[in-house]
């Protein structure tokens, strides 16, 4: 029972900022009361056998995935029967970077992590059911969207469904995360090159967010394309959208949409565009209207002047 109590103290004392590390915790606090072993029953349907000899090492800063996940170590082999640490299990991890960068779901580093790199404790922790179906319901869209399905290796039933003997998920948060506004696979915006004035007039009224923006199209080292928007996001109107995050949402959704951004955002040096779109229902944003905006295009700085005064 003393046990107990110091697990607990010590984990009252940890950061909330670290959702790993707090669900860890919940788990040694509830394994001290019981003065039970924890133990996890591997799926036969993962390529994983408990019954091994396992190693602890230290996360490679190369392995940037899990670099900053709320722990140090990790065992190995990990849950999908990965061992080697240098030429299987970190090049495989950056298969994960695009779609963790896409934040479809604010746990979605943890359950990855768990897997690829699980905790070294005393015992396996595996991700509970519970925590696989909320990442895969936010996260097989997104894959979708690139053109990948959700992988058969994390077919959510071959983890285990009692929660006590596994990361579950955290509700911290959860309430204002779902009242936010959030990017998600769509058709192609259209895209209109020196639009008269009345058009875009009409696009600021007709929908509810206009922003400028300077978007970046780069060359990734592995040959992909890689987005990015520079500097402050402007409102031309606001809308729902909230000023803090108005600029990582656009991010997002260029990595969400990267076959609609490769074919609008064309590589080369910084382009100024006008957005226009809507928030649907669900909280989803839509891009709707896409108009680059040079410097030769009066149009549109003609409208954007007379939008404080225009009336729809």
């Amino acid at each position: 029972m003393r046990e107990a109590v110091k697990t607990q103290s010590l984990c009252e004392e940890l950061s909330y900022s670290s959702l790993v590390l707090l669900g860890l915790c919940q788990l040694l606090i509830m394994t001290a009361f019981l003065a039970l072993a924890l133990v996890a029953v591997a799926s036969p349907l993962l390529a994983f056998d408990m019954g091994q000899s396992t190693r602890c090492v230290t996360i490679p800063n190369q392995m940037k995935v899990c670099k900053d996940v709320g722990y140090s170590e990790m065992r190995l082999p990990n849950f999908l029967g990965h061992s080697n640490l240098e030429g299987e299990v970190v090049p495989r991890s950056e298969d994960w970077r695009p779609l963790l960068q896409t934040g479809c779901h604010p746990q979605a580093q943890a359950f990855l992590c768990s897997i690829i790199a699980p905790v070294c404790l005393d015992t396996f922790i595996q991700p509970c059911r519970s925590l696989c179906v909320a990442v895969r319901d936010s996260c097989a869209p997104v894959l979708a969207c690139q053109g990948h399905p959700w992988p058969e290796a994390l077919d959510c039933d071959r983890f285990p469904a009692e929660e006590d003997m596994c990361l579950t998920p955290l509700a911290k948060f959860s309430h204002f995360i779902k009242d936010l506004p959030k990017p998600a696979c769509q058709n192609c915006p259209s895209v209109e090159v020196a639009p008269p004035m009345k058009t875009v007039l009409n696009a600021f009224c007709h929908h509810d967010f206009a922003i400028t923006a300077k978007l970046h199209r780069l060359r990734h080292a592995t040959g992909e394309p890689e987005f990015q928007v520079e500097g402050r996001v402007e409102f031309i109107r606001q809308g729902p959208l909230l000023p803090y995050d108005t600029r990582h949402l656009l991010q997002e959704w260029l990595l969400i949409n990267r076959g609609c951004a490769s074919s609008l955002v064309r590589p080369g040096r910084l382009q100024l565009y006008v957005l226009t779109g809507s928030v649907q229902p669900d909280g989803n944003i839509a891009l709707i209207n896409l108009f680059p905006w040079h410097k030769k295009d009066a149009s549109i700085a003609l409208a954007t002047r007379k939008w404080k005064h225009h009336r729809c």
